[in-house]
């Protein structure tokens, strides 16, 4: 009898988990129930399963409303009629088309009205839903021959007391109002409860043909679904058959380009490859992908294939990916493998600034009626639950972000936080709203709305009402249009190095980094900012501790410096046996054959897949099932339990001791749920020395470049900084040289309008846009009468150096400004053909202090250009040593005085710790520990310049200097303000520092590790 339930996503209404409610039913042995959450889908492929597996009929459709108001419920008759439903939505979300209040235009769906919105005319397939409260009112005679079209209507909501002020919480947050404003049309009836069907039946038992009619709706609706087909566009081309012949063709083509012709090797592993993803019908999967590639080569643009789809030869064959899996002994079986049930997908990476370009292509090409991003529930979290709770309780800002910002712990203690509370944790893991997958796309055989509405983000293309998780489980394998801000940087790096010095770099060109030395130097020394992925302190000190000197070793750095690696104690294991090769034993002959690489380290998930095939005997295919089992990425413990007892029966019949198998277990049990894909590293580390070679060769243009692209790791500072360790003379922003974004001119580096923060950017625009038509500005008041600009925004150009081409001090031009403005009209601004001659206005020379200039940057850039912050300093002392000699101080204590750069957040099991980044006065960078004792006496005290007292510790070629004590200089008085002392110091505060945190467990120590350093006993 329950035709209108609502689950939690029925978005800040419902609050029963699909889970719970189904849970509920079999509590209550319901046969049939229906799920019709409010004007989506989201929920119906997980009620349909849990509804067979618990032997009840599921009945699928949607509440419609609109801003509240019930229209009507649907319930689809069968597949055809969850479409129609599917395509009414779509058309009413992304075309903006009103939704029909009644007699909507469907043919396999029932339509069921409430009773207060009933149309004149009914068809066959709508109906009436009467609530058991409502059952007074069919004694009125407008409803006397409509007992026919009348239907049970027992709507349900919620499941207990709590719940029911849960759903009034949700619906106050929704409509953003106090929760004593809530009117009774905002909330359900306090009766939407989950009931025994014959206590519902009992109201209408005078009503037999309302029960009856209700049943044969139960019995005529018959929705299935078929979870174990694919659903994904089938073929590339016009069917399987010829699927296969292109992709054949096309990995060969790429073999005979890529490979010797007698590479047998090769060509086997090709035959292979073909087989399998010919048997899982994954042809077309391919040759999309590699239709998307050859448009964006078409075009020019510059991409990264990356994770598990680099592990094939056919996807390094067509282009897809620039991995050679044979030279990194790379398993197809991580990739694609006939045990494994979950569809693969490829990680393609383009330019921020490109991939919206790549996504109108496949939107354009494949379809919009087959196209969409996948979805993603946005839950509530911990800072959102408090402060929407505390708003709806009416809570005043400051105690909104007292609950938002500070623990548990340290809220107030009254019934009013005490209530919050309880209901706060009823909201963890609640679905707040849709959004869109990051980079998710799936591509349709059929229409998409044959499986699902569509809604439009701002974005601009239209997502599914489900996430990757269900397209997974329906059938869909997605594509991963990812975008970084790396690749641009590569892109227009080689952009501005033809623009600047007219040569042309083909950074496609892998041999160029690979083989080059002094690239390789770079690397080893750790001189990596600005280069994708390498550049963080903890990274380009694990580089240090490396020696780093070769392809392999920065894949392998690539994959340790990951949370999870270094969590499980890979990362030390891994540069003690990098350091000291003789100083341990390999653990199985096995281990040494297998991961002689990585020095008998589990370094990378495939070495899983390595030694279940190698040691255990397993297939290539259980290994991975293994490893996914293992990273919690596989869902069935009883397949998990078959592969291990298969491993160690194998074992057995291998002859190995069984307490060597149990070791061996032990350590892929430790590693698997923590490695990280071989092949997902290999491309990071192509893109890293792609980045690396540039900035070796290019510097200038390619800090320019990270400059626009907007950074990395560090603030804009930073990558000035490396420009100006480069040789770049840099430049303060001017209206007749710089761009939006900073460019550069031989080895003249001007900053872009777009770091001065206080100028609109539409009006940045313009100035450059007007300059590009009518030519450079001749002075402050052409320009005045070009540029519709504000005073303040003036004055701020003219701090800032931007008209420093007239020759005139910022004084004598802040006074023309005033008197030009002052008189002059803004509709007049149309240049005359004869322009009057501008007037001269004679000033006294002023006496500047040289760091007015400085500080002018501070404030409106946030760092100083024209001199350091060492310049700034009151005390002339630089420290007793400078960065490059910390090496050679090894357990020595030692001054130094430093800017700081960035400092990182880390957990002990003892308390906070920091690891800050700092450059000392020659412009070099170092690396500071602060442990939790230490920093209570000498803390961090913002941005600027510290002197620090250190003991240096050098662990495998890197230094760090353990702080000891710690003391932040004070910088000179900001001089412009000479006169009084009110403002001296304010500007100061605007000297940043970058703060990284990280909550993340502490790392083990060795002892934890228990990996062993010896031969076992065989």
């Amino acid at each position: 009898m329950f035709l209108n339930c609502h689950s939690f996503h029925s978005l800040r209404y419902g609050t029963i988990s699909i889970e719970d409610l189904v849970k509920q039913a079999v509590y209550l042995n319901i046969k049939t129930l229906a799920l019709t959450d409010i004007n989506t889908i989201t929920g119906i492929y997980e009620f349909y399963k849990l509804c067979l597996e618990n032997n009840i009929k599921p009945l699928v459709g949607v509440d419609i409303r609109n801003d509240n108001e019930l229209y009507y419920i649907t319930l689809a008759k069968n597949a055809t009629g969850i479409a129609e439903i599917n395509k009414l939505l779509t058309k009413v979300n992304c075309e903006n088309l009103p939704l029909p209040k009644q007699n909507p235009d469907f043919e396999n769906v029932y339509v069921i009205y409430p009773i207060e919105n009933v149309p004149e005319k009914l068809s066959d397939h709508e109906f009436i839903g009467v609530k058991p409260e409502q059952i007074n009112q069919l004694i009125s005679v407008k409803w006397k021959n409509l007992f026919h079209k009348m239907l049970i209507l027992s709507p349900v909501t919620f499941r207990t007391k709590n719940q029911f002020n849960l759903h009034k919480i949700l619906r106050a947050i929704d409509n953003n109002v106090l929760l004593s404003q809530l009117r009774d049309f905002d909330i359900c009836k306090n009766t939407e409860t989950l009931k025994p069907e014959a206590e519902v039946v009992f109201y209408f038992k005078f009503y037999n043909q309302i029960i009856e009619n209700t049943q044969q709706i139960f019995e005529t609706c018959n929705y299935q679904f078929d979870f174990s087909t694919p659903k994904n566009k089938k073929n590339f081309t016009d069917n399987t058959e010829n699927d296969f012949k292109l992709l054949k063709k096309l990995a060969l083509e790429g073999l005979e380009k890529i490979y010797p012709k007698d590479d047998l090797v090769a060509l086997e592993r090709v035959e292979k490859e073909l087989k399998v993803i010919k048997d899982l019908s994954f042809c077309g999967y391919f040759l999309i992908t590699w239709d998307i590639v050859q448009y964006s080569n078409s075009i020019g643009l510059m991409h990264v294939g990356r994770g598990s789809g680099a592990n094939s030869i056919i996807s390094y064959c067509l282009g897809i990916t620039n991995i050679c899996p044979i030279e990194l002994d790379l398993y197809f079986e991580r990739f694609l493998n006939v045990n494994r049930k979950s569809p693969p997908d490829f990680d393609i990476d383009w330019s921020w600034q490109d991939r919206d370009t790549i996504l109108q292509y496949i939107f354009d090409k494949y379809g919009k009626e087959h196209v969409a991003f996948c979805g993603t529930n946005v839950e509530f979290k911990y800072r959102s639950i408090f402060r929407e709770l505390g708003k709806v309780f009416g809570l005043p800002k400051e105690e909104l972000d007292a609950l938002a910002t500070k623990p548990i712990a340290e809220h107030e203690e009254n019934s009013l936080v005490k209530t919050i509370h309880k209901y706060g944790l009823l909201l963890e893991k609640f679905p707040n709203q849709r959004s869109m997958h990051s980079c998710g796309i799936i591509i349709s055989e059929e229409p998409i709305t044959n499986f699902t509405a569509l809604e439009m983000p701002p974005k601009g293309f239209p997502i599914v009402q489900f996430d990757m998780h269900v397209a997974e489980d329906i059938g869909f394998d997605k594509f991963d249009i990812l975008s970084q801000r790396g690749i641009g940087s590569i892109n227009d790096a080689v952009n501005l190095i033809k623009k600047n010095r007219n040569i042309e770099v083909d950074i496609r060109d892998l041999s160029l980094s690979k083989n080059e030395a002094i690239v390789n130097e770079n690397l080893g020394k750790g001189k990596t900012i600005g280069c994708f992925y390498i550049e963080s302190p903890a990274m380009r000190g694990l580089l240090r501790r490396l020696k780093c000197e070769d392809y392999k070793i920065l894949v392998a750095a690539s994959s340790i410096i990951r949370p999870g690696v270094a969590k499980s104690g890979m990362m030390k294991e891994y540069i003690f046996r990098h350091n000291n090769p003789t100083q341990f034993e390999y653990f199985h002959k096995v281990f040494e054959e297998q991961l002689g690489e990585t020095y008998g380290v589990m370094v990378y998930q495939e070495d899983v897949i390595k030694i279940a095939l190698h040691f255990g005997g397993l297939t290539a295919a259980d290994g991975d099932i293994l490893r996914r089992a293992m990273s919690g990425k596989g869902r069935s413990l009883e397949a998990l339990q078959k592969i291990k007892d298969d491993f160690f029966k194998s074992c057995k019949n291998l002859g190995h001791p069984e307490q060597l198998s149990q070791e061996v277990y032990r350590q892929i049990e430790s590693f698997a749920g923590y490695s990280f894909c071989k092949s997902h590293s290999a491309s990071y580390a192509v893109e890293s020395y792609q980045s690396l070679y540039l900035k070796v060769y290019y510097p200038i243009e390619f800090m320019v470049a990270v400059i626009n692209n907007q950074g990395g790791f560090y603030r804009t500072e930073v990558y000035v900084h490396e420009a100006k360790m480069s040789g770049g003379l840099i430049q303060n922003p001017c209206v007749n040289k710089s761009e939006y974004e900073t460019t550069v001119y031989g080895k003249k580096v001007y900053l872009g309008l777009m770091h001065i923060e206080k100028i609109e950017g539409r009006l940045e625009q313009f100035i450059i846009e007007e300059r590009k038509k009518n030519g450079d500005y001749i002075s402050l008041e052409n320009f005045i009468k070009r540029v519709p600009i504000g005073v303040e925004s003036l004055q701020i150009l003219i701090f800032i150096g931007a008209f420093r081409f007239t020759g005139k001090q910022k004084n004598e031009l802040l006074i023309q400004s005033r008197l030009i403005m002052s008189t002059y009209k803004p509709e007049l601004k149309m240049l005359s053909l004869l322009d009057e001659p501008i007037k001269e206005y004679h000033l006294p020379q002023l006496n500047r202090n040289k760091f007015e200039d400085a500080f002018d940057e501070i404030e409106i850039l946030g760092f100083t250009v024209s001199c350091t912050p060492f310049d700034l300093l009151e005390t002339k002392y630089r420290g007793s040593v400078m960065a490059k000699d910390l090496a050679k101080n090894h357990k020595r204590q030692v001054k130094m005085l430093a800017y700081l750069i960035s400092r990182k957040h880390v957990p002990t099991k003892k308390g906070t710790m920091f690891f800050g980044t700092w450059i000392d006065a020659e412009g070099e960078y170092f690396d500071t520990a602060h442990f939790p004792d230490n920093l209570k006496t000498y803390p961090f005290q913002g941005g600027g310049c510290y002197l620090l007292l250190g003991l240096v510790e050098v662990d495998f070629h890197f230094p760090t200097l353990t702080i000891l004590k710690m003391a932040k200089m004070p910088f000179i008085p900001d001089p412009r303000y000479s006169s009084t002392t009110e403002k001296s110091f304010d500007v100061h505060k605007n000297i940043k520092e970058d703060v990284s945190m990280t909550s993340r467990s502490p790392y083990p120590s060795e002892k934890d590790i228990g990996l062993p350093r010896q031969k076992m006993v065989q």
